[in-house]
């Protein structure tokens, strides 16, 4: 990125050149260009989204039958962590629109990044965040309640919601993830589109997305709402609703990365 001068020509610090001074409404100014991208040429986006849907039912199924339940929270948020990278696909057809390429289910699958391997490099690191914080998960859970089994996806409200250990450690589990969600969001927002459009390496496309969200808290504050928003409806639905959700989410991602870019 070439560097920004103020009027004497001198050089603005680096968070100067990164705020973009976007009303927190811009953020929906995005979901509606992403709308626009799923409605055009809509096939590709519908079968990457249900691909998405088939692929965790079956992780789904895989922690019930494997008796690892007890991780379905924490993989369900460790799933936001590593989805960015899983939509690549979805910001090359939108790449595609702007570009006035063909769009097609190949191009979506088989995407050639510019920066080459440095994608895979990153989606490293964010697959090991969302391990990490799985296995924080599991420790939070032993601290508080010992080598207990865990009771059941029945009986786990009831344990948490009507006991004082439980109430502790739902605040401590929601502060520790929060940490979690805000680092992998700010390293996440913007690096795998920005990988995949320049040529950069892994932790210069990272450090940029921190930068970036950092000095434009208020619209993407907004943008992780409408995200998070997004996916709690996508889990209410049995995550039928990553179908749509999740390329919409896609489309809107690659946008957002353009705005403020």
């Amino acid at each position: 990125m070439a560097t920004v001068q103020n009027e004497e020509g001198m050089p603005l610090p680096l968070s100067a050149q990164r705020r973009r001074n976007l009303p927190a409404k811009a953020a929906l100014a995005w979901l509606g260009a992403g709308w626009r991208d799923l409605g055009q040429n809509p096939l590709p986006s519908l079968l990457y989204g249900l691909a998405v849907f088939l692929v965790s039912i079956v992780v789904v199924w895989g922690l019930f039958r494997l008796g690892l339940d007890y991780i379905l929270f924490p993989a369900l948020a460790g799933f936001m962590v590593v989805g960015p990278l899983v939509a690549i696909g979805l910001y090359q057809k939108s790449r595609d629109i702007e570009t006035g390429q063909p769009v097609s289910l190949s191009r979506m699958v088989f995407v050639k990044a510019a920066s080459g391997g440095q994608v895979l490099y990153t989606g490293a690191i964010l697959c090991l965040l969302m391990l990490v914080w799985m296995r924080a998960a599991v420790i939070i859970y032993a601290l508080f309640f010992g080598w207990r089994p865990f009771p059941g996806l029945h009986d786990v409200a009831t344990m948490l919601l009507t006991t004082p250990v439980g109430w502790a450690m739902l605040l401590v589990g929601t502060a520790a993830g929060g940490l979690f969600a805000a680092f992998s969001f700010a390293i996440s927002s913007f690096a795998i589109p920005m990988l995949l459009d320049e040529r950069v390496d892994a932790f210069t496309a990272m450090g940029t997305s921190i930068s970036l969200v950092w000095n434009n808290l208020p619209v993407m504050l907004a943008w992780g709402a409408i995200v998070l928003g997004l996916f709690l409806l996508s889990v209410a639905t049995g995550l039928i609703g990553l179908i749509v959700v999740f390329p919409l989410l896609g489309h809107a991602t690659w946008h957002s990365y353009r705005a403020i870019k």
